[in-house]
């Protein structure tokens, strides 16, 4: 097995020692009909890897069956929301809450293998600052509009990250509750949470892997809403270029503003049309200018990153 920083690899299933402190994050939003289901399978999973000292959080975020009541009643501990605040909402106020340092996050849905846990745990016990579960199977594969839009954000956010990524917003991985901490003001409180959160960490060389993991089918009613959901993704990509590596973004624009300026020219000359070499010679000027604001961004974020280095010592 490699130990690179973001490699799909599978792991051997071993039980960890009964020290582990583990809390697992489970958000929840009218999942009354399987949230027992889901938090007594947990515990299943823990006597058995020996795991006695983990404790299940599920955050009830303002549902309106009794999610509440029959979590807290198969064991686990609870955290309510009033209103329904939100998918990263709900998992920063669980992981808040949390009594141990290392955090499991996972969907009280059934999609994933809960007893794939203690392999993620023993990954992130070699050093990892992250294990991710990376999620394979007809099942998350889904329809082709899901999949087109997993492509783009797939090469969106390693465009960004410069690394591989299996599995952009996989719901099932292990992190410390610290420096997920610190980065709480740049992670989405919505569906994107995951996904700004593997931005965060590889863009502040952090170190994450991945485990293949299956997929399963949802019990219940998806919340997600594919089209908007992708929408609010897209643009905390686009913050998270912005605030941790701002010159892509920039060169990502100068690149497609090249391409046009050369198309322009080209058909201009060939078709004698002076207008589009007019367009070619403006599409030039604006290449010359964003790349130029993209060097005044990197330098005022090293300046930024240099005040708040001062700012800690």
């Amino acid at each position: 097995m490699s130990s690179t920083r973001a490699a799909v690899r599978h792991a051997p299933a071993h039980s960890l020692p009964a020290a582990n402190r583990v809390s697992v994050v489970i958000p929840a939003f009218n999942e009354g009909d399987h949230i027992a289901e889901t938090v007594a399978q947990l515990n299943r999973v823990f006597r058995e890897a020996g795991l006695e000292n983990a404790e299940v959080i599920v955050v009830d975020d303002g549902s309106h069956d009794e999610t509440a009541e029959r979590a807290e009643s198969a064991g686990a501990r609870l955290v309510r929301h009033p209103h329904n605040a939100g998918y990263g909402r709900s998992l920063k106020d669980g992981i808040t809450s949390a009594g141990n340092d290392t955090i499991v996050i996972a969907d009280a849905d059934g999609t994933y293998p809960l007893d794939a846990i203690p392999r993620l745990l023993e990954e992130y016990a070699k050093g990892f600052d992250m294990v991710v579960g990376a999620r394979t199977g007809n099942t998350y594969q889904g329809p082709f509009g899901k999949r087109l839009l997993r492509v783009i954000l797939k090469f969106l956010v390693e465009f960004t990250a410069g690394r591989n990524v299996p599995d952009v917003n996989s719901g099932l991985r292990v992190f410390s509750r610290a420096t997920a901490q610190s980065f709480f003001p740049h992670l989405s409180e919505g569906f994107s949470f995951t996904t700004s959160m593997t931005l965060a960490y590889m863009m502040n060389s952090k170190f994450v892997t991945y485990l293949q993991v299956p997929y399963y089918e949802r019990v219940g009613q998806t919340k997600v809403r594919l089209f908007r959901d992708s929408l609010r993704t897209l643009q905390f990509i686009i913050e998270a270029i912005v605030y941790f590596n701002p010159i892509k973004i920039f060169l990502l624009i100068s690149l497609i503003c090249l391409v046009l300026m050369l198309l322009a020219l080209a058909i201009g000359f060939a078709t004698e049309i002076g207008g589009l070499v007019v367009i070619g010679a403006g599409l030039g000027v604006c290449v010359v200018l964003v790349f130029c604001l993209g060097l005044l961004a990197v330098l005022l974020k090293q300046i930024m990153d240099t005040n708040r280095r001062s700012s800690a010592e």
